[in-house]
């Protein structure tokens, strides 16, 4: 790569090769995993390849580069599965009374949950109580709050930002 990068027209020949074939084996690999068809595999290689080739200034060359790769390669895979609508599910169904925990139960994730939202001003907490927990639109909540959608959008944003941070102290 490094001297493909400085204009050898033939490393980077060699360079291509040599990662097509290490990428054949990783998405099939991975497509077999995801109890997808191995026959788009050169579909996601030749996806990545792109993106390498046009992303290769990008490349630290201080740092391996299969990492690098492997972080393109996953992504054009991840993509590729959207495309065709592969999704996880996990019913939960049969799990319901195992997971659920009383409303008003002093102790647990509803009771953090409660806390870190008293944390946050009243504003920001109506806008995650609307947005998060009742799940309407921003456009609602903005309505509701005499606020433009894109400043409901910013502020859930602060807010979330908020209560990660407030979890991370509370768990350290």
């Amino acid at each position: 790569m490094r001297a493909a990068r400085l204009g050898d027209d033939a490393a980077y020949r060699r360079l291509l090769m040599q990662v097509a074939t290490w990428l054949r084996g990783i998405t099939r690999r991975s497509l077999a995993a995801a109890g997808r068809r191995v026959d788009d595999s050169e579909d996601i290689v030749q996806e990545t390849l792109l993106a390498m080739h046009l992303k290769r200034d990008t490349w630290d060359e201080t740092q391996p580069l299969e990492p690098w790769l492997r972080a393109i390669a996953r992504h054009k895979l991840v993509d590729h599965l959207r495309r065709r609508g592969v999704t996880d599910h996990v019913d939960i169904e049969d799990l319901s009374e195992t997971l659920a925990a009383p409303a008003n139960d002093p102790v647990g994730p509803a009771a953090d949950a409660r806390r870190l939202l008293a944390g946050l001003p009243e504003r920001q907490r109506r806008i995650v109580e609307g947005v998060s927990l009742d799940g309407q639109s921003a456009q609602e909540v903005g309505a509701r709050l005499g606020m433009s959608e894109g400043a409901v959008r910013v502020t859930l944003h602060r807010a979330l930002k908020a209560l990660a941070a407030a979890y991370r102290r509370d768990r350290s």
